[in-house]
């Protein structure tokens, strides 16, 4: 029985996986023969192309190390790590593309605070959901990064005051390959969150989305034993 769930699972993935690849490989073939057309803007369409295998190239990328994780080759637990430097980290590489996106990124991050997970995984989880806020938050938002100790246990939050996602859609973000109406207008391989929550719970932790005050924007939270 846990073996046909297993291959039924297989099965699943792998046609999901034939399905994103298929929608990136048609844009790309589209624009190719635009190309070819007399007076076709040739630049401007290899540029277009040049996304189109980009996102391909994470998509292969994410599935790679979504399978890593789950047959246990990834090693998620190592040591503590302090989250507020690996912040720093993250919201210095993401800054320049977080302006281009019209999203301000800001931190509170308790410096004393530590998490029972590697550097690398923990800088998975960060940059993902960070990344995540830049892609669909919206324009003109704010992001804000917060790690801190509470009676639960360590908690990390990313939160934003943008567009937010529709109650019913909460509990799917973590699915793979799962996008809200705004995600699919917007490249990305959808396994981010997937990835994410992995990771987490990997790592002994809990994983939530949820509104934010007033029902305004998306809040990430992660709490670590």
């Amino acid at each position: 029985m846990a073996d046909d769930a297993f291959h039924e699972l297989r099965v699943g993935f792998t046609a999901a996986v034939s399905h994103e690849l298929r929608t990136p490989l048609a844009r790309l073939l589209a624009l190719l023969e635009t190309a070819e057309l007399p007076g076709a803007d040739t630049r401007g369409l290899l540029e277009q192309a040049r996304g189109e295998v980009q996102a391909m190239s994470e998509l292969v990328d994410d599935v790679l190390f979504l399978s890593e994780l789950e047959t246990g080759r990834m090693i998620v637990a190592l040591g503590p790590t302090q989250i507020a430097p690996v912040i720093e980290d993250v919201v210095e590489a993401l800054t320049p593309a977080a302006e281009r996106a019209g999203v301000e990124l800001a931190t509170l991050a308790d410096p004393e605070v530590a998490v029972p997970i590697r550097q690398r995984m923990l800088r998975v989880v960060i940059e993902n959901l960070v990344t995540n806020a830049i892609r669909y938050a919206g324009d003109c938002v704010r992001c804000t990064i917060t790690a801190e100790r509470t009676d639960e246990g360590v908690v990390l939050t990313v939160a934003d005051n943008g567009t937010g996602v529709a109650e019913d859609e909460l509990g799917r973000l973590f699915e793979r390959f799962y996008r809200g109406d705004r995600a699919r207008t917007t490249h990305g391989s959808g396994l981010g969150l997937a990835i994410v929550k992995h990771v987490v719970t990997a790592a002994g932790g809990t994983i939530e989305a949820r509104r934010g005050p007033a029902g305004i924007g998306l809040e990430i939270r992660c709490v670590f034993p």
